[in-house]
């Protein structure tokens, strides 16, 4: 609204202008027309109270502007003054375009009753003044005696009609950012929901899945007559390890949510890789390694990565190796990060027995299988791009992301 406001300012202040020119262009005739003595003084007067408001108005409208649009009168007594140049000068004069320009003001600084008011007032005078003429100035016609009237009607429904568009405008601009704004904020509760449950899916909700079954475990030890006291020691052991794990990783969670990691301090990327790599081996007890090659060609080294990217990157490695124990039978697990044409490549390859056909991320989120779409909206959240497929192998299934060394650095990557 401001700037629908400012712009009709703007209008009125050059209109102000037009009529400052014209009024300019017209003094010396009406000087010269006004009759001796009290009619001299008269239209002198009138031509320095009109210059002069319409200068003021024209220079410095900030400040007296507010002041013509809380009094009309002031515009009416300016018409009358107007009046008596007209008179003096005569219609055939730029005085006219002046009388023009008062139901234009109105029209935009009072809206359509004013317009309509100032152009019934200006029809008015304009008509007294033809009504006035000398007899040895030419005597106008019918057409031409209402030209000047009909053009005050235009020019202040011309004036209201501006108005109206800019300050409804301004109001639809006003309506549209607050639409715009809720669905801003919508669209973060959103994102932010969304950031949990991958979150919770590929970190607590497995853990804690892990406990279940632990515990079921040991329960069924327990039930058994000739309990083994070192297996049930050790399904117990694992038990508080998965509890324990489980509670870290809620505590991560937490920390997360509540601070902003320090993007200036990157993550070693390889060390990390290689460190999920080998807990998962260890803790699966299906072979896994970790390379910074790529189908056996050198790479150049892995560059750290801020820590909110490497979060996501890290959390869609290890979804990929989880995968792979649970759903693939593989035989081995390969994990590999280098840097390739621009990009940082982490790939995920296990020689299981890879996707079943016709898989699709619609599908499996209606079946409650989140794990690849979180992956996939993990990778989008960093402008990665995943791909999830065998890829050049001849069995099992390969993810790979691709991120473009532009997004590790500050700026490079839009939110």
């Amino acid at each position: 609204m401001p700037l629908q406001v400012n712009a009709l300012q703007a209008l009125c202040r050059q209109v102000f202008g037009f009529r400052l020119a014209m009024i300019a262009v017209a003094a010396p005739a009406a000087l010269l027309n006004a009759g001796p003595g009290l009619g001299v003084k008269l239209v002198g007067a009138a031509v320095v109270v009109t210059f002069m408001g319409s200068y003021v108005l024209f220079r410095d409208w900030e400040r007296f502007g507010p002041l013509l649009l809380r009094h009309p009168t002031l515009l009416a007594a300016d018409t009358l003054f107007g009046f008596l140049l007209l008179v003096s000068a005569g219609p055939d004069t730029t005085l006219a375009y002046v009388s023009v320009c008062t139901p234009l003001l109105a029209g935009l600084a009072y809206g359509w009753r004013g317009a309509a008011f100032f152009a019934s007032l200006q029809m008015l005078l304009l008509l007294l003044v033809h009504a006035t003429l000398n007899d040895d100035r030419p005597n106008p016609g019918p057409a031409e005696s209402l030209l000047l009237p009909g053009l005050c009607v235009i020019t202040g429904a011309i004036g209201s009609t501006l108005r109206n568009l800019l300050l409804r405008f301004g109001a639809a601009t006003r309506a549209l950012t607050e639409v715009q704004a809720r669905l801003a904020v919508t669209e973060a509760v959103g994102a932010e929901r969304a950031r949990l449950a991958r979150e919770l899916h590929d970190s607590v909700a497995k853990t804690l899945h892990g406990v279940a079954l632990a515990a079921e475990g040991l329960a069924a030890t327990a039930r058994d007559g000739r309990m083994d006291p070192a297996l049930a020691r050790r399904q117990a052991e694992l038990v508080a390890r998965s509890a324990r794990r489980a509670a870290a990783e809620s505590r991560d969670l937490l920390t997360d949510l509540r601070r902003e990691t320090d993007p200036a301090h990157g993550t070693d990327m390889a060390a990390e890789l290689a460190s999920r790599t080998a807990d998962f081996a260890a803790r699966t007890g299906l072979p896994a390694t970790f390379t910074d090659t790529d189908a056996g060609t050198p790479t150049s080294p892995v560059p750290p990565v801020p820590p909110s990217v490497a979060r996501q990157l890290l959390t869609i490695a290890s979804e990929a190796m989880e995968n792979a124990h649970r759903h693939a039978s593989p035989t081995r697990v390969e994990v590999r990060a280098g840097v390739h044409g621009g990009s940082l490549r982490i790939s995920v390859y296990d020689d299981g027995q890879g996707l079943p056909e016709g898989t699709n991320l619609e599908e499996l989120g209606r079946a409650g299988h989140f794990g690849l779409v979180g992956m996939v909206e993990r990778a989008a959240s960093v402008g990665a791009r995943i791909r999830i497929g065998r890829g050049e192998h001849p069995r099992g299934t390969e993810v790979r992301v691709d991120l473009p060394l532009a997004a590790l650095t500050p700026g490079g990557r839009n939110p």
